[in-house]
């Protein structure tokens, strides 16, 4: 039997040989098919592209690595033309007619499926070229007239990725001629705006975007589609899965924020899928071959827990002599801070910078200062900066972020009982935060890895190797109207430089710096409304929270209850600010500061409302003592409201002792804030009706006891030294 020359053509029915059987055309081998791109530098978006081509096995050609690009900033206007004259040259060199060509970009690219859809999808278009297509018409819009009418999809040709036979896409390109910096697109254009030329090479365009997905124009269609361990982009307009999606225009944001799904990066059945590739792992190098790290410290406010932060940075887990410290400091509020720290371990360091208030440098120029210190320095591998107010809770963070081996990535941090984090997901046109939709399952842990975003701020390490390139300009920070974090991240991703955050691991959380007052000696003890958690770790006994569950309270008096309340920092802070106020009571009876004007029972103290801690004080009331109040006194509920609340001072030569009296309050609290021993000599409280006493009381241990009726009590002699005690008359 003779064939039909139609039979012969690659895709085409072959129903006539086989009559009985059902009418299928032949698929296009895999092997058939080559994706051809463009490159001449390996960005971290083509990195992207190269991954997820491997992930789904499509065989790539790169043409022009290492030339220098000439085609100009499509961001600002026509170009492309440097990408035609290579893929012209590429296929004069390719003879083998039934090979399928993909040409795409690549910076911007990323494959969603595989080689077997795509090349189905293209036969079934039933066209020798398939062009991506778009809603918006560009370069030229003065030819929409021309262009053929579609009954449903985009009508406009996308000249970023085009798939089609060999000898097609020859014919196709045969005529450029054009330089450089000519418009691709509007050469490809005018081919598809030409009926006969449009026939000539049957081109036709994916409408529907089965094939690619251009974003630009389109955010509003896209959707993420999770099913099956699988990650696809969704064109909802059309209700297609496309194999290609480009974030073509000024869509590099929700490219970017794409990829970190697509293709299968994150699931919900596997988590983070790469979150573990490409490590730079530290345990394989002696901590001598460390990499050598310039820490940033950046203090540009008044912020509190100052001493806590340097405190967490003797902690990280590096070696100290693999560090060198860059600290600049605007505030002379904190120069004791750094003093102190940098006597007691400034020499553990490999080298030290501190650039003062006295410098008057604002805060753009203090980070360029700090990142140039690490450029210039031929031994630095990386910058970590670290705001002052940051709470690094993880002392392997350092670590972790080296070995993710990233251009920059920061490790996230949150506000507590806030949504507020250290990364936005999105940005709103003017290039401020906007929510991605992912944004709270990252900051509330339900998404965990490692993702590309448009912004990061207060701590985060950078490659030394990008700021000897890519970030070789000085002023990162600058910016006539954006702030320095603002201005760093908008300049970085100008650069086609990813910036990521990791959540992989719990690292710490942030400050308030709100309301931050330095008007005291220890200013941190007014911080409980504002910093709660940190307040509690600086100044609640370390045993507290196992009170309850380890019954850690005693009980060595009838009704009366001692447990551990304060650490011994909280003892001396209350202390040394009573002290620094210095303006303790005569101890007479008469007395100008309570209601009535007379003290039955004086003592030498000082209110808690004469510093202005009376709020500060009643909120430790209700969120420490309450709870143990509840469940020592069953029954017994109470807001913690005082009408007094004062620390005593007891002296030999000035008040020893107490009285026997009642408290007038319904029940007492008394907190011993220094040492027996090494502070002062006796002390102590004796309940008269028991005949039991507390001789030897525990620093920042509280007895708790009823005030009025049944626990008569005095306050045993002070014999030498000095005994300072914390007391509040409690009523419901």
């Amino acid at each position: 039997m003779r064939l039909s020359p139609l039979l012969l053509v690659p895709g085409i029915f072959v129903c006539a040989l086989f009559p009985l059987t059902n009418c299928e055309e032949q698929q296009i081998p895999e092997e058939k098919l080559l994706v051809v791109t463009v490159a001449t530098k390996e960005t971290d978006g083509f990195q992207r592209f190269l991954g997820s081509a491997k992930h789904f096995n499509y065989t790539v050609k790169v043409l022009g690595r290492g030339q220098k690009w000439m085609s100009g900033d499509y961001m600002s206007g026509p170009g492309g033309g440097q990408k035609v004259r290579l893929l012209k040259e590429a296929l004069e060199e390719m003879k083998n007619e039934d090979k399928v060509i993909l040409f795409i970009d690549s910076y911007d690219v990323v494959f969603a499926s595989g080689p077997k859809e795509l090349l189905k999808k293209f036969q079934q278009a039933r066209h020798k070229v398939v062009f991506s297509s778009e809603s918006l018409i560009w370069p030229n819009r003065h030819l929409e007239d021309k262009y053929p009418h579609v009954i449903v999809g985009n009508r406009f040709l996308g000249s970023g990725g085009f798939v089609g036979y060999l000898p097609n896409i020859k014919e196709m390109v045969a005529d450029w001629t054009g330089e450089d910096n000519d418009s691709d697109q509007l050469f490809f254009t005018k081919i598809y705006i030409d009926p006969v030329k449009r026939k000539s090479i049957n081109m036709t365009l994916d409408s529907k975007c089965r094939l690619f997905q251009n974003l630009n124009g389109a955010l509003d269609e896209v959707v993420l589609k999770f099913e099956d361990g699988r990650v696809r982009a969704r064109n909802v307009l059309y209700d297609t899965l496309p194999v290609v999606i480009h974030g073509n225009g000024p869509t590099k944001l929700q490219i970017n924020y794409l990829g970190n799904y697509i293709p299968n990066t994150w699931t919900f059945e596997t988590g983070c899928t790469v979150c573990h590739e490409d490590l730079r792992p530290l345990t394989a190098i002696k901590e001598s071959e460390y990499p050598l790290v310039v820490i940033g410290v950046f203090i540009q406010q008044p912020t509190p827990f100052v001493t806590m932060f340097f405190e967490r940075l003797l902690k990280l887990q590096y070696p100290k002599n693999r560090l060198k410290l860059f600290i600049y400091n605007k505030e002379a509020h904190h120069e004791r801070h750094i003093s102190s720290f940098l006597k007691d371990h400034g020499s553990l360091y490999q080298d030290v910078k501190v650039v003062g208030p006295e410098e008057e440098m604002d805060e753009a120029a203090s980070c360029n200062m700090g990142f140039d210190m690490c450029r210039k320095d031929k031994d630095c591998d990386y910058f970590f900066l670290l705001d002052i107010q940051v709470v690094l809770k993880n002392e392997n963070t350092l670590k972790i972020l080296i070995e993710q081996n990233l251009p920059i990535v920061a490790p996230m941090i949150t506000r507590v009982g806030r949504l507020w984090s250290n990364f936005w997901g999105a940005l709103s046109a003017e290039g401020y935060y906007a929510r991605s939709e992912d944004y709270v399952d990252i900051v509330q842990g339900r998404r965990v890895g490692v993702w590309n975003v448009p912004y990061v701020s207060s701590v985060y390490l950078v490659k030394a190797s990008l700021l000897r390139s890519e970030l070789a300009d000085y002023e990162l920070f600058n910016s006539n109207t954006l702030d320095p974090d603002m201005a760093f991240c908008h300049n970085i991703r100008n650069k086609g430089i990813f910036i990521y955050v990791t959540n992989m691991h719990t690292f710490g959380r942030i400050l308030s710096t709100d309301n931050y007052q330095t008007s005291h000696l220890h200013n941190d003890l007014w911080q409980i409304f504002e910093n709660p958690v940190d307040w509690q770790e600086r100044y609640i006994h370390e045993n507290y929270t196992y009170i309850m569950k380890d019954k850690l309270i005693e009980n060595p008096c009838p009704d009366v209850y001692w447990f551990p309340i304060f650490s011994d920092v909280a003892c001396n802070h209350i202390v040394e600010e009573m002290e620094h106020y210095g303006k303790w009571s005569g101890g007479g009876n008469k007395d100008t500061r309570i209601q009535g004007g007379y003290e039955n029972v004086p003592t030498i103290d000082i209110h808690m409302n004469q510093i202005n801690f009376e709020k500060e004080w009643h909120k430790f009331l209700l969120e420490y003592i309450a709870p143990i109040t509840e469940k020592m006194y069953p029954g017994y509920y109470t807001k913690a409201q005082f009408d007094l609340a004062f620390v005593v001072r007891y002296k030999p030569d000035e008040q020893p002792s107490l009285r026997p009296h009642h408290d007038a309050s319904t029940f007492t609290i008394n907190i011993a804030l220094n040492q027996v021993g090494p502070d002062y000599q006796g002390g102590g409280c004796r309940f008269l009706r028991y005949d039991c006493s507390i001789q030897a009381p525990r620093k920042g241990w509280s007895l708790m006891h009823p005030g009025r009726l049944t626990h008569y009590h005095e306050g045993l002699p002070t014999t030498a030294g000095v005994r300072y005690i914390a007391v509040s008359f409690v009523d419901p």
